[in-house]
C-alpha cells in the first residue's frame, strides 16, 4: 500500500489539531464563566482546521523559464498540498482572531495562564503551518501577527511569549524554510533530469553520426582504395593517367566525407563524368538536408544529377542550403577569356525543397 506525502501530512495535523482541542476542554483547576462560548470556540478551531487540511487547492504548475510561482509549487500537488484557496486563506486570518478572543473571553482572568487557557497559541500556531505548507505564507505569518495581538492584548507581552508565541512563531519559520528546501530540491532533480535526457539525446546523436561517417569512409576508401595503393607501390611515381585517377579519388573521397547526404550512384556518376572532362568538383552539405525524408532526396538528388549532367563549367560548387525553400545551390564557374583572367558565373541553379502539399 502506498502512503504518499500529503496523506502523512494531513495525519499528523489532524492528531495535533484534535489533541490541542482536548486540551481546551480539559478544565482542570480552573475557573469557565462561560462554558459554551469555549466548546463553540474550540469546534469553530476544529472545523476551520479540516477545511484548511481537506479543501482542495490549486494544483502547482511549472514548465521552463517559468517564473518564481511556478517554482514554488513544483513540489505541490496530488502527491502533495496545494495551494490554499483565496477564501480558505480569510476564513484562517479570522479564525486567528476570534479563537483567541473566544478562548480568553470564556474563562475567568485567574485561568487564561493556566494549560487549558492557551491552548489556542499553539492551536493557531499549528493551523498557520497548514497554512504555509498549503503554499500561502503571507497569510500564515498575517495569521501570527493577528494571534500575536490577540495574546498580548489578554495575556499582556510577558506572558504571551512565554506561553508558547515564540514557539508558535518558530515553528511557522520551521515550515516555510522546509518547504523552500523541498521545492528546491525538487527543482535541482528537474533539472539534473533534463540535463540527463540531453545528454542521452546528445550522446545518441554522436554515435549516429560516428557510425554514418565510419560508413562514409569505407565507401570512399572502396573507391580511393585501388589508387593509393597503387601510389603506395609506386612511391608516388605516378604517371599522367594514374595522377588523373588519384585527382578524382580525392574528389571521390571528399564527397563522401563532406556531402554524403547528396550522393546517390546517379550523382556520383554525373561528378564523376564531371571530374573526367577537366571540371574542379566541390561538394558540401552542412546539415542542410536534415530533416528531409529519403524519398524527398531522393527527387532532390535526381535534379542535381540532371543539372550536373548538363553544365560545362570548370568548376562546379554544390551545397545544400539551410534556406527554408531552397534545397540544393549549384554554382558553376567558368574562365572568360578576358583580359583580366576572371571567372564568369555560366550556372546557376536552385533545386527547391519539396513542398508538403
Amino acid at each position: 500500500m502506498s502512503v504518499s506525502a500529503r496523506g502523512i501530512l494531513t495525519a499528523l495535523a489532524s492528531a495535533f489539531a484534535i489533541y490541542l482541542a482536548a486540551r481546551s476542554l480539559v478544565w482542570a483547576g480552573g475557573t469557565v464563566d462561560h462554558p459554551v462560548l469555549a466548546l463553540i470556540t474550540t469546534a469553530l478551531y476544529l472545523v476551520v482546521t479540516a477545511i484548511c487540511l481537506f479543501v482542495d487547492g490549486t494544483p502547482g504548475r511549472s514548465a521552463p523559464g517559468a517564473g518564481s510561482d511556478a517554482d514554488e509549487l513544483l513540489t505541490a500537488g496530488t502527491a502533495g498540498p496545494a495551494r490554499l484557496p483565496a477564501w480558505v486563506c480569510v476564513v484562517a486570518l479570522i479564525a486567528s482572531a476570534l479563537v483567541p478572543t473566544g478562548a480568553a473571553a470564556a474563562l475567568a482572568v485567574g485561568s487564561r495562564t493556566t494549560s487549558f487557557g492557551t491552548w489556542y497559541v499553539g492551536a493557531i500556531g499549528l493551523l498557520m503551518i497548514i497554512v504555509m505548507v498549503r503554499r500561502r505564507p503571507w497569510v500564515a505569518w498575517a495569521g501570527i501577527v493577528i494571534l500575536a495581538i490577540a495574546t498580548i492584548t489578554w495575556l499582556t507581552v510577558l506572558p504571551a511569549l512565554s506561553m508558547g508565541l515564540i514557539g508558535s512563531s518558530m515553528w511557522v519559520l520551521a515550515a516555510q524554510l522546509i518547504v523552500m528546501s523541498m521545492d528546491r530540491a525538487a527543482r535541482d532533480a528537474a533539472r539534473l533530469s533534463e540535463l540527463q535526457r540531453t545528454a542521452s539525446a546528445w550522446r545518441a546523436a554522436q554515435q549516429g553520426r560516428q557510425r554514418e561517417r565510419r560508413i562514409q569512409v569505407q565507401r570512399a576508401l572502396a573507391v580511393a582504395g585501388p589508387i593509393l595503393s597503387r601510389a603506395i607501390e609506386q612511391s608516388g611515381e605516378l604517371d599522367d593517367r594514374e595522377r588523373a585517377e588519384a585527382r578524382i579519388a580525392e574528389g571521390q573521397l571528399r564527397d563522401e566525407l563532406r556531402g554524403a547526404r547528396l550522393l546517390d550512384d546517379g550523382v556520383r556518376a554525373e561528378l564523376d563524368a564531371a571530374r573526367r572532362r577537366g571540371a574542379t568538383v566541390s561538394v558540401l552539405d552542412e546539415g542542410g538536408l536534415d530533416g528531409l525524408s529519403e524519398p524527398e532526396l531522393t527527387q532532390i538528388r535526381g535534379e542535381l544529377a540532371a543539372t550536373v549532367h548538363e553544365a560545362a563549367s570548370d568548376r562546379l560548387y554544390i551545397r545544400a542550403s539551410t534556406h527554408p525553400e531552397i534545397a540544393v545551390t549549384i554554382v558553376g564557374r567558368s574562365s572568360s577569356g578576358g583580359l583580366a583572367e576572371e571567372d564568369s558565373v555560366d550556372l546557376w541553379r536552385e533545386i527547391a525543397r519539396p513542398s508538403d502539399d
